[in-house]
């Protein structure tokens, strides 16, 4: 993994990059899915830890969207559980919506006996009460919300998710990409999450380098899945 200082060149990625190199991975190269979503997770329970060494008993709280994102969410949890965080997951919408390799590393979390919460945004009416309440204790909020594949305007219900998450006054990374940060524009799509550091993985996101992305992605990561960019582009 690699810390991004700003103005240093790097390999830039946009949205469509990003979707067709992870295409690449899987369909061409024949990486499953559920290995490079491990990888990704790995990498960010890693920095977690890392930032919260010096701290006893450390308490995390991890906010999950239904896609791969929240995937991520769910193997980072798995990781910070077995180097003995406390952990509260929180399950970000509808949980029948959550397929595939995310659906993989629910049911795992679910088998190892995780705290798992639900704050279905589309039904509940005291979401900003919630939020507090999920995170009372932790000493660092995971965003594992929303991903680079984001685009268009946010829902009133996840502009408030989001906006209560800030409100919070804890630390935050963000995985992959602050939810709510447009991928290529580096404008949020209504509101984003204000993170203390992002781990974005392959390469440096396109919209990362525009200033108005700076003050929502934090300190950045860059973090290798298992396979680099630069075998595609010799292929």
């Amino acid at each position: 993994m690699e810390k991004y200082q700003p103005g240093q060149k790097s390999l830039l990625m946009s949205r469509d990059e990003t979707l067709a190199f992870d295409d690449w991975a899987i369909n061409e190269l024949g990486i499953p899915g559920v290995v490079l979503m491990e990888n990704a997770g790995r990498s960010c329970a890693e920095l977690i830890a890392e930032k919260m060494s010096k701290i006893d008993g450390p308490r995390a709280c991890i906010f999950c969207g239904t896609g791969n994102n929240g995937g991520d969410g769910f193997v980072i949890a798995r990781h910070l559980l077995n180097r003995k965080f406390s952990v509260v997951v929180v399950v970000c919408g509808d949980r029948n919506k959550i397929k595939g390799d995310a659906k993989i590393n629910l049911d795992v979390l679910e088998g190892l006996g995780a705290s798992i919460e639900k704050l279905d945004v589309d039904t509940e009416p005291d979401i900003e009460v919630r939020t507090a309440s999920f995170a009372q204790d932790a000493d660092m909020i995971v965003d594992a919300i929303f991903g680079t594949g984001l685009t268009g305007q946010l829902r009133d219900e996840y502009k408030r998710l989001i906006e209560a998450i800030n409100s919070l006054g804890c630390p935050i990374l963000s995985v992959d990409i602050p939810s709510g940060l447009d991928c290529d524009t580096g404008q949020s799509l209504g509101v984003a999450i204000r993170a203390n550091c992002t781990v974005t993985f392959v390469a440096l996101k396109k919209g990362f380098v525009l200033e108005s992305a700076q003050a929502l992605t934090g300190e950045i990561y860059v973090s290798p899945i298992g396979v680099e960019p630069t075998y595609k582009q010799r292929g």
